[in-house]
């Protein structure tokens, strides 16, 4: 987020303040925010910004934190398991924001945006690390690559049912490009996501940041945030390169500027992962990861999510 947005959108919040009682449940007593869980070799995993080691002004943390858990509902803090350090090409001072990270070829991949400019990969052969640099220079590069837009951050990444992969990204526009096999290497153009329907009576319905992309029964369902504050929607295509069909609201505005989701399914249930001001001493740049069950409609569109606490019944 740039601060001609931050100074906005803290104008703005404070008009838009979630119903009282509807507080969802922070996973830890760290400041935390933009989630990125999965369910790697038996256990949950959730990549994190790591909010508590932050100015408290400003989203500029230099590392990312690791939780796990077994059932959703109690979480170990694994510990700031990654620094932008990692990337040799990045200034040490570089912002570690919103990430991401895949399984594939027996191996581990995470993608980090460094600096608001750049998406960095790293590779391990463990979910908690240690990662290592994949490539010596950055995965998306605004400088280098053409149409990655104006701040190529929020990564989001999906392996299909026929082993392509697709990473997703930005603010404002939202992109999508094509990556090899190896996970480390873009194939293709870097192209626009393109979503129609938005709420003609509403204009901050439309894309702001915070792309995620899953499948469920053949069908594409991309969430986002509409902005800065944002609401969580969602659109659905029948291809991962759409066009996409808005489809409604996932998560209403909440007493925060920003708002980064994650979907994750197993054995046939589904949360849904988002950040909130959950904690004593929070707000906009002390933000906390909260969980909510998501289910869908007969008709496969996704039911909107009221928080409520505690917010999650254990999962296998």
């Amino acid at each position: 987020m740039t601060l001609a947005r931050a100074a906005c959108a803290a104008i703005v919040v404070g008009m838009m303040m979630a119903t009282p009682g509807s507080a969802g449940q922070p996973i830890s007593p760290r400041f935390n925010a933009d989630p990125s869980p999965h369910y790697f070799k038996g256990r949950y995993y959730l990549y994190a910004t790591n909010d508590q080691d932050n100015s408290g002004t400003y989203w500029d943390s230099t590392d990312w934190r690791l939780f796990t858990s077994k059932d959703l509902v109690h979480w170990k803090d694994a510990g700031s398991f990654l620094s932008v350090s990692v990337f040799a090409w990045a200034r040490p001072d570089a912002k570690a924001w919103a990430p991401e990270a895949a399984h594939r070829n027996g191996k581990y991949y995470y993608y980090a945006p460094v600096g608001g400019d750049k998406i960095g990969v790293a590779v391990s052969n463990a979910p908690e690390g240690p990662f290592v640099d994949a490539r010596g220079d950055a995965l998306i590069d605004k400088a280098r690559d053409g149409n990655a837009g104006a701040e190529p951050i929020d990564p989001a990444v999906l392996i299909d049912d026929d082993g392509q992969a697709y990473l997703l990204f930005g603010t404002r526009v939202p992109k999508i490009v094509k990556l090899k096999s190896d996970m480390i290497h873009t194939e293709g153009p870097i192209l626009d996501l393109i979503v129609t329907g938005f709420p003609s009576d509403d204009p901050k319905k439309a894309y702001g940041e915070a792309p995620f992309l899953h499948k469920r029964n053949g069908l594409y369902y991309f969430s986002f945030s509409t902005g800065w504050p944002g609401q969580i929607v969602y659109a659905t295509a029948k291809s991962p390169m759409g066009p996409y069909a808005y489809r409604g609201v996932i998560l209403d505005y909440l007493p925060i500027s920003t708002n980064h989701q994650a979907i994750i399914e197993r054995k046939g249930r589904s949360w849904l992962f988002y950040h909130d001001n959950l904690l004593p001493g929070g707000g906009d740049h002390k933000r906390s990861i909260a969980i909510e069950p998501l289910t869908y409609n007969p008709d496969g569109t996704i039911r909107q999510v009221y928080p409520t606490k505690p917010a999650v019944a254990p999962a296998q």
